[in-house]
């Protein structure tokens, strides 16, 4: 297996370039060679891709073996790594995309996937030779703008309570069923475990600080997070209603004080309450099972989350962890598919990738890997099979812009807990600076 180079350039003046270059970022999209050249394509000859992603060393490690699976498969091709940490991911990509020297594989998150693809930066994949046919259509659709596909799922996972047996058995409280439980019952629920342990496990870890809940709430009532059409889909009064939830767990103890509450979240998912053995529930990415089950040295359970049965519809939806995309500007589109190809459909590469990446979209590879799964994964697909026939269909495609809604409605969350605004105005805000970010 073949080591990935060490990235060590300063992320500053990709930061500084990536700010210079953002004006020339369409024009050099518009210029793209739409899919390479009309000419006959010789399949056997030498052929150079590149691919970028970001992640752990552990994610690079893993990726170069499926590189490696991948050359062995195809001689002809070489794939070159192109990869980075988060932070500097979309900095070094906008300057590689407005210099005309884009990967011809990018890992896309689903925030920046509108922004990329509207300014004609992203191929259709459904012009090329991809095999989507085992791939949910809610999943499909998640990559789906204006009718073209964009970006396809590298793996699917589910915005889901996550909660400990054990918290809940020393605390005296029996486990909710997740198939009728309401708002008002996570409340209760969360406040008596508070109340009955004296305060030394915790009902719940606050959940107002990531959007994908307050989107599972809105879509619950027959609203949402974004309209297909790039807007927002929901009324203040319902934004304000989740806020109030956190301030009745707050107030009744069922999650801790302010200051808090903002410190734990910020910790991450092996410092939460639940990680830590101090809470009896939180809300996380069902990839993140794993992180926090080995934190938290217990044997923890993945929920639905409240009022799936309560009101209109359910809100929950398979999220694609990140997607695949093809560059527009690439020379060798058809080798830049038969990668993407390869890493959704190809079991061989879902033995190697496993959960990196969500687990596999593709039903049929899933299925074939699931024993290689760790318990905690396999948890996490007998759970996201379990929701199948409950989920309605996925959110529309976050609009350009919404990668500032995290911070947001984070700051939103901070002063509604502080109680230096109330659920409502802290909406009103809301929308105000959301309706700014995405134009």
């Amino acid at each position: 297996m073949r080591t990935p180079h060490p990235r060590t350039r300063s992320t500053a003046p990709l930061r500084a370039a990536a700010l210079l270059a953002a004006g020339a970022l369409a024009l050099t999209a518009c210029s793209g060679s739409s899919g390479g050249s009309d000419e006959p394509v010789d399949p056997d000859a030498p052929v150079e891709i590149r691919w970028s992603w970001w992640g752990s060393d552990t994610r690079h490690e893993l990726t170069q073996e499926v590189i490696d699976a991948f050359e062995a498969k195809h001689p002809n091709i070489t794939v070159v790594p192109d990869y980075t940490d988060w932070d500097s991911y979309f900095d070094k990509l906008s300057v590689s995309v407005a210099g005309g020297d884009a990967p011809d594989v990018i890992t896309q998150e689903e925030r920046y996937l509108a922004d990329y693809a509207s300014r004609g930066v992203l191929a259709d994949l459904s012009e090329l030779d991809i095999d989507t046919s085992l791939i949910d259509e809610n999943i499909l659709t998640s990559g789906t703008l204006d009718g073209g596909l964009y970006g396809l799922a590298t793996g699917v996972n589910v915005y889901a309570v996550v909660a400990d047996p054990q918290a809940f058995a020393d605390a005296g409280v029996e486990m909710p069923d997740d198939t009728t439980w309401t708002w008002q019952d996570y409340v209760d629920i969360a406040n008596q475990i508070s109340t009955n342990s004296g305060g030394a496990i915790r009902g719940a870890q606050d959940y107002g600080f990531n959007e994908p809940g307050f989107s599972i709430f809105a879509r619950q009532q027959g609203q949402s997070l974004y309209t297909a059409d790039g807007e927002l889909g929901f009324d203040t009064a319902t934004l304000a209603e989740w806020w109030q939830h956190s301030l009745d767990l707050q107030a009744g103890g069922g999650t801790p004080d302010a200051a808090t509450t903002v410190e734990v979240n910020a910790a991450g998912p092996e410092q939460s309450l639940i990680g830590t053995n101090k809470g009896a529930m939180a809300w996380f990415w069902s990839n993140q099972l794993t992180a926090i089950t080995s934190a938290s040295g217990r044997d923890l359970e993945l929920l639905r989350v409240p009022g799936e049965s309560e009101f209109d519809r359910t809100g929950m939806y398979f999220k694609p962890a990140m997607y695949y995309s093809v560059s527009e500007q690439s020379e060798h589109p058809e080798a830049a598919a038969l990668l993407v190809d390869f890493l959704v459909n190809d079991p061989a590469a879902g033995e190697i990738l496993l959960s990196d990446r969500g687990l596999p979209a593709n039903t049929e590879v899933r299925a074939a890997v699931q024993d290689k799964f760790a318990d905690t994964d396999k948890k996490a697909a007998e759970f996201l099979t379990d929701l199948e026939d409950e989920i309605v269909d996925g959110p529309a495609v976050p609009p350009v812009g919404a990668g500032s809604v995290a911070e947001i409605i984070a700051r939103m969350t901070t002063e509604v807990l502080f109680e230096r605004l109330t659920p409502q105005q802290a909406a009103e805000q809301f929308v105000s600076e959301v309706e700014s970010a995405i134009g």
